[in-house]
């Protein structure tokens, strides 16, 4: 089949190379426009757009999918079909049409579980054992589409968003191969989803990210890990940010109270509305991530001061 492939993040690029390696035909690639990235803000090329660079693909970045120059090069593309991969704009309904097989989106969730943008990372916070993602045709209503394919994934216990969404991706891009063989065939028809058991996920945002010392440990480490690397676990200390790698749970230390720190042997305690947790890295505006040992005996943490404190409140509090 001939195919316009729509997507941008390095999470589509396992999907865009099985792809090119399949038996379809990639006419062209849809991606989010150039963005500004690093200290210098240039303009830098999506992932997707850069892949497809290298193999002389014709590239189109609307400004929004709502575009006439890209639903009219659309329809002179002519495809088949139009895989999604995390593409990250919403396709108005002329352009859905176009493609006599529809819009095919990968997506990382075993739908109607966590219909939305950030399913991985919603996965994570809610302790989920085994997640996995589905094949399905985008339809107006957000990830409700009938399911082509379906395949599993356990959670690991040291799973970060950034890491289960990697594995994700890879595995995803056969199902995606494997659901375009079956709609050029013939063979393949996709089922609507459950009525019952849809989620939503969201974007998480920078606010959703800050840790909060009260909840309980396992709420905490989850939360560090859903939001590892993006948008990036923080609390605070002496009213700054401070940054969070992954944390551990801690056996059981009454003394501390929520955001309370103690150093113990060679580890960094941190109280919460249950047992501690401890504290790998971190990183302090400015500065490079470092152990949190390191960073504590240069802090010189007086007795009253904890994580989760504000400007002008050194005492804190939960949160």
């Amino acid at each position: 089949m001939r195919l316009v492939f729509a997507g941008t993040p390095e999470a589509a690029l396992p999907s865009l190379r099985a792809l090119l390696a399949s038996r379809h035909e990639v006419v062209a690639v849809l991606t989010r426009p150039d963005a500004p990235a690093g200290r210098g803000r240039r303009l830098v090329a999506s992932p997707v757009a850069t892949l497809a660079d290298e193999h002389g693909i014709e590239v189109l970045k609307p400004p929004t999918p709502a575009d006439p120059d890209f639903v009219a090069r659309l329809r002179e593309l002519r495809p088949d079909c139009c895989p999604v991969v995390a593409y990250g704009g919403l396709l108005p309904q002329e352009a859905l049409d176009v493609p006599a097989h529809g819009w095919v989106n990968l997506h990382f969730s075993v739908l109607p579980a966590w219909r939305g943008a950030a399913p991985v990372q919603h996965a994570l916070l809610a302790g989920d054992e085994v997640t996995g993602a589905s094949t399905f045709r985008l339809v107006r209503e957000l990830d409700a589409g009938p399911v082509f394919g379906v395949l599993t994934e356990t959670v690991r216990p040291d799973d970060t968003s950034g890491v289960l969404l990697q594995r994700l991706a890879e595995h995803g891009a056969g199902l995606l191969v494997q659901t375009l063989d079956g709609i050029a065939d013939g063979t393949l028809e996709p089922r609507p989803q459950p009525s019952d058991g849809a989620s939503s996920a969201p974007k998480i945002t920078v606010a959703d990210a800050e840790v909060r010392w009260g909840e309980p440990a396992y709420a905490i480490e989850r939360r560090v890990r859903a939001c590892t690397p993006a948008p990036g676990a923080w609390t605070t200390f002496r009213g700054k940010r401070l940054k969070l790698s992954p944390v551990r749970l801690a056996p059981r230390d009454p003394g501390l109270g929520a955001g309370q720190i103690r150093a113990v042997k060679d580890a960094v305690l941190v109280g919460t509305g249950s047992d501690p947790v401890g504290l790998d890295a971190v990183q302090p505006p400015g500065k490079q991530a470092m152990p949190a040992l390191d960073w504590l005996r240069g802090a010189r943490i007086e007795p009253a001061e904890r994580l989760g404190d504000r400007l002008g409140d050194r005492l804190g509090g939960e949160r």
